[in-house]
């Protein structure tokens, strides 16, 4: 038996998130599905954590165990020629068999994208947020300094959650522009669920002059949600890394 760790880039567009539902399409169970077609037999592929519908990464980490006598380099490539176009495993590597990929995590970056101009694009639709409005990015990144370190998130919590505590700690943040494109940057020891795109849903409001990043900070350590916390829509959200 060994333990094998998978890197899988995906797009979310077709899918409803990374776990598991019933009747529904999510990138696990198409996984789990390629990798019994391979096998011949059910394993549990367990994620480095859930990422929503419509969601994407560029490198969702994922383990399994398998007694299967493929090497690395086999096993990539009969699970690459066996998945949907929109699911690719770029990286395969044998790794202790303690190793779980959720609870090994140390962080995750997730990087959010938005189009600031007047006109859709027809590439990048199930990839960015088209926001239309002029944004000042000088006071977006004052915003987003507010969360930098341990705070309870609630405020940017989805409604309804079931976690024991909102809790988290942000340990980078990163907004920078080139030409139309926006990118929202952020690294932290773990998210709730839609909390990243409730941040970038304020945040804009910060960049139209809606609120100001005092404002910004007052409803993070308030905790109650206002008509600015909004949900920024899932196709511009990537997660982009996780940190071992």
């Amino acid at each position: 038996m060994k333990n094998l760790r998978l890197e899988i880039e995906y797009i979310g567009a077709n899918y409803n998130g990374w776990q598991k539902q019933p009747g529904r399409p999510t990138v696990q169970q198409a996984v789990e599905d390629a990798v019994f077609t391979i096998t011949g037999k059910k394993s549990v592929i367990y994620g480095s954590g859930r990422t929503d519908s419509g969601v994407h990464a560029l490198a969702q980490v994922a383990n399994f165990k398998t007694d299967s006598h493929l090497s690395i380099q086999q096993m990539q490539r009969a699970l690459n020629s066996v998945l949907p176009d929109d699911i690719t495993v770029s990286k395969v590597k044998k790794v202790p068999l303690k190793f779980h990929s959720q609870y090994d995590s140390k962080s995750k970056i997730y990087v959010y994208t938005i189009l600031n101009r007047d006109y859709p694009s027809a590439h990048l639709k199930y990839r960015t947020w088209l926001v239309k409005d002029a944004l000042d990015l000088d006071k977006m990144k004052k915003a987003a300094d507010h969360l930098l370190g341990t705070h309870d998130f609630k405020v940017f919590a989805h409604t309804g959650h079931s976690v024991k505590t909102t809790v988290r700690t942000i340990v980078n943040t990163r907004l920078r522009k080139k030409g139309d494109i926006i990118e929202f940057e952020i690294e932290g020891t773990g998210f709730l669920k839609r909390m990243v795109r409730l941040i970038m849903g304020t945040i804009v409001h910060v960049g139209k002059g809606n609120i100001t990043p005092s404002d910004f900070k007052q409803i993070l350590h308030n905790g109650e949600k206002t008509k600015y916390v909004i949900s920024a829509p899932a196709a511009g959200l990537t997660l982009k890394k996780v940190k071992y």
